[in-house]
């Protein structure tokens, strides 16, 4: 009996929590209008939580993905995980998805960016998508870099000089532009450092402080967008194969285990090294399509991750490989 004497009404819980879960009011008027201070109010909100007179819950598909999310973060240790909500009927939807999980890239890279930050880009189609998505109205003085040199028979529309400098454009900041091939013959190697050098990108590399790329996808089937340029050769791709390759990642080649592929396309690459790709604080992956799943695991394997965007048939793919230990 003295327990109700000195507690709050039922009746005044339900309005309270009604007044401020589903009308939206303010603390402050909920308080004065039922004569209450801000701290009974507070404690009168928790209840209404605790004795089941209000019920907050995440509807599904964004429980799922919320689930997934914290799944992946928790086993990869990475820094934030976003797995894009797609309705069924977009299943089969490539583009549709790329863009949905581009857009949720792109509003990343605009909540985390500051002044004088130096923001490295790949080339791809996601990328493509991401730059079209962003917020002109955002301004932010960074310095926004290619990563990697130019693609032989690349559409014009992905290659990353452009990309870039369509970026710095929506930013309102500053960029510069690797203009060499990405791929040399192993006699313009030396000529290929000595333009990285000149042009100061060697030490460029090692002060990114935001990477945002793509990854192409080469196994079971190359599926790589960059596997269907004219950027690799006959032979390039076969010894790709023997090799057992995985992925492509800023133009460099990824085997399942996260390791660079021991080849002499290695050396013969305008390209921020793995071993300096490594050392970049937030290294965001954008990437969509049920196919990419072992592509993104090898990546996550290699430690090549720090923010992962994905939608939401990739991410479950991506457990489906771990619970099964593929």
């Amino acid at each position: 009996m003295k327990s109700e004497v000195y507690s709050q009404s039922t009746c005044i819980v339900s309005t309270a929590a009604y007044q401020y879960y589903i009308e939206g009011k303010k603390r402050s008027e909920i308080a004065e209008s039922l004569g209450l201070s801000p701290s009974t109010l507070s404690h009168v909100l928790k209840r209404a939580k605790e004795e089941g007179i209000i019920e907050i819950k995440v509807t599904e598909p964004f429980l799922s993905c919320n689930i997934m999310e914290k799944e992946i973060r928790e086993k990869y240790g990475l820094k934030t995980v976003i797995v894009v909500p797609i309705p069924s009927e977009l299943r089969r939807d490539s583009l549709k998805i790329k863009k949905q999980v581009a857009l949720e890239g792109a509003r990343y890279v605009q909540r985390i960016i500051k002044d004088n930050d130096v923001l490295g880009m790949a080339w791809g189609g996601t990328m493509y998508y991401l730059i079209q998505y962003l917020n002109p109205c955002r301004k932010v003085d960074a310095n926004i870099i290619t990563l990697h040199g130019s693609i032989a028979g690349c559409n014009k529309n992905l290659e990353v000089e452009s990309l870039v400098k369509r970026t710095s454009m929506a930013f309102g900041g500053r960029c510069e532009t690797i203009t060499i091939p990405g791929l040399c013959s192993e006699e313009k190697y030396a000529q290929q450092q000595k333009y990285l050098e000149q042009r100061g990108f060697l030490e460029l590399f090692k002060k990114v402080d935001i990477s945002v790329s793509g990854i192409g996808s080469l196994y079971p089937e190359m599926d790589s967008l960059l596997v269907k340029t004219d950027y690799l050769h006959v032979d390039d791709k076969k010894l790709l194969k023997e090799k057992r390759v995985c992925s492509d990642l800023m133009l460099r080649f990824i085997d399942q285990d996260g390791e660079e592929c021991k080849t002499s396309l290695k050396d013969r690459t305008a390209s921020i090294s793995l071993e300096e790709y490594k050392q970049i604080p937030q290294k965001i992956i954008v990437a969509s399509g049920e196919q990419k799943a072992l592509s993104i695991r090898s990546a996550l394997k290699g430690n090549l991750v720090d923010v992962l965007i994905i939608d939401y048939y990739l991410a479950q793919k991506l457990l489906e490989f771990e619970d099964r230990n593929i």
